[in-house]
């Protein structure tokens, strides 16, 4: 088993309805914000995490090729070397910590990177343009109509974010075969779902329409989806 490759995609991400992914707030004050978005504790730019966008793909692939549990609704994670999602995707330990099988399996293939803003819009940031807003929402109580209002924090609109994933392609030593059929059938195919689904929380509410955009490949050909 030895890598014979890497394939690579590059573009940027535009964010077509506001985007919160959800930093996290150990410690929240009285009227303060109690969703904020997660940021670069350097810079607090906005990003995007690459384990969204590849944990979004993966569950997106798993629903098309019939791949979530019926027994208990939970993700594939068999670790076989068959298994499309376990084998670009990855797999991990189960519940009760024991290692799925590898068989000819091998490592993780596909590699997603934190998506930061790219440079037009990370100098825009710097020069004081507010790249996030404040998004109140209310959960009402449905027998005495009482409103419960709390607010989210939200990338704003048209803001852009340099996006770039790597796949490596493996000869796994099965009579010559690699993985390079996955990387349209799985790749491509999850980011062409992601892009007509949502990313972050709050999609069912009008949050996380994105839309990638001049995507190219490691020789630079530019790629549809």
């Amino acid at each position: 088993m030895k890598q014979i490759g890497t394939k690579k995609i590059t573009g940027k991400i535009v964010i077509k309805t506001g985007l919160h992914i959800g930093g996290g707030n150990e410690k929240v004050e009285i009227g303060g914000m109690d969703n904020p978005i997660i940021r670069n504790p350097l810079t607090r730019e906005p990003y995007i995490p690459g384990s969204s966008i590849k944990g979004k793909m993966r569950s997106l692939m798993e629903w098309k090729l019939g791949k979530i549990l019926e027994t208990s609704g939970k993700p594939c994670n068999c670790g076989k070397s068959d298994c499309e999602i376990c084998r670009v995707f990855g797999s991990a330990n189960n519940s009760k910590g024991e290692k799925p099988s590898e068989d000819s399996r091998g490592p993780t293939r596909l590699i997603v990177r934190d998506a930061t803003l790219t440079e037009e819009w990370s100098k825009k940031f710097l020069e004081g343009k507010p790249l996030v807003e404040e998004k109140s929402e209310n959960s009402l109580n449905r027998i005495t109509a009482e409103a419960n209002p709390r607010p989210i924090e939200r990338v704003v609109p048209d803001v852009e974010f340099d996006f770039e994933i790597a796949y490596r392609i493996i000869d796994t030593g099965d009579k010559g075969a690699t993985d390079e059929k996955y990387f349209d059938t799985v790749v491509k195919e999850g980011l062409r779902l992601l892009q007509n689904d949502y990313l972050g929380g709050g999609g069912t509410r009008g949050n996380g329409e994105i839309a990638f955009k001049d995507l190219k490949d490691e020789t630079g050909t530019a790629i549809e989806l």
